[in-house]
C-alpha cells in the first residue's frame, strides 16, 4: 500500500519540471491526481498515457492566476473525484532582471502567476476541505524566498509572500484539522537548468554544501511527506530542500 492511498490531490503547474514530478510520485504512491497545465495540452496528454493510471489521473487546463479560472477548476476536480485531501500550488514563472531595468509587467505577471495563484487555489478549496472535516495544503516557495537574490526581486518577493501566507493560513484553520506548509527548494535539476552554461552550472554548484543540483524526486518526497500521515502534527513550516544552502 502506497503512503498516499485513498487520497486526492490538486497539483497545479502539474505538466513540466517539478510539478510533473510531484505528479508521477503521487501516482506511484497510490493517490488520485488532478494536475492542471496552462496551454500544452500535448504535454499533460503525453503525461496521463505514460502513467496509465486509469480514472486515478485527469489533467485540466487552467490559468492558476485566475481567481475565475480556479473557481471553476476546484468544482471540476471535485465533480470528478469527490473531494480533495492534498493542494499543491506549484504554478510559477520567473521574469528576471535587475531592478533598475525591471518593467512593470515583469514584475506584475510573476506575482501574479506564483503568489495571487496560491490565495486563489486556496480560498477556493478551503470551504471543501472544511466539510471534508481536513486536509493538508502545500505551497511551493524557494530558498530566495529566504535570503533573496540579485536579479530575482519579483520572483523572492513572491516566494517570501507564500511563507507568510502559508504561515498564516496554518493558523486560521489549524483547528479544523487542515495543515498548511511550504517547501522552499533550492537549485534543482530541470529542463531549465539543463540549458544553462556549464561555469554558470559550476558557480552554482560551488555555493552548495552539498555540491550538487537537487533532484525533482527531492521534491516530490518532501510533498509526499507533507502529504501524508506522516506529518500529522507539521503546520505552518517551510521545509527546505536546498543541500543545506539555507543553513
Amino acid at each position: 500500500m502506497g503512503l498516499l492511498e485513498g487520497k486526492t490531490a490538486l497539483i497545479t503547474g502539474g505538466s513540466r519540471g517539478i510539478g510533473k514530478g510531484i505528479v508521477e510520485r503521487f501516482i506511484a504512491e497510490g493517490a488520485s491526481v488532478a494536475f492542471t497545465y496552462r496551454s500544452s495540452a500535448e504535454k499533460a496528454n503525453a503525461i496521463i498515457a505514460a502513467l496509465d493510471a486509469g480514472d486515478r489521473l485527469q489533467a485540466f487546463k487552467s490559468d492558476a492566476s485566475s481567481f475565475s479560472d480556479t473557481e471553476a477548476l476546484v468544482k471540476a476536480v471535485l465533480e470528478a473525484y469527490g473531494k480533495v485531501d492534498i493542494l499543491i500550488n506549484n504554478a510559477g514563472i520567473t521574469k528576471d532582471n535587475l531592478m533598475l531595468r525591471m518593467a512593470e509587467d515583469q514584475w506584475d505577471d510573476v506575482i501574479e502567476v506564483n503568489l495571487k495563484s496560491v490565495f486563489n487555489l486556496t480560498k477556493h478549496m478551503l470551504k471543501p476541505m472544511l466539510k471534508n472535516k481536513g486536509g493538508s495544503i502545500i505551497n511551493m516557495s524557494s530558498v530566495v524566498g529566504v535570503f533573496g537574490n540579485a536579479g530575482q526581486a519579483n520572483y523572492s518577493a513572491s516566494k517570501a509572500g507564500i511563507i507568510g501566507f502559508t504561515k498564516s493560513i496554518a493558523k486560521e484553520v489549524g483547528s479544523r484539522n487542515i495543515r498548511c506548509n511550504a517547501i522552499a527548494p533550492g537549485f534543482i535539476a530541470t529542463e531549465m537548468t539543463e540549458e544553462l552554461d556549464e561555469k554558470v552550472k559550476e558557480n552554482y554548484i560551488s555555493n552548495i554544501p552539498l555540491k550538487r543540483f537537487g533532484s525533482v524526486k527531492d521534491i516530490a518526497d518532501a510533498c509526499v511527506y507533507l502529504g501524508s500521515d506522516l506529518s500529522t502534527y507539521v503546520s505552518g513550516q517551510v521545509l527546505s530542500v536546498c543541500g543545506a544552502m539555507n543553513t
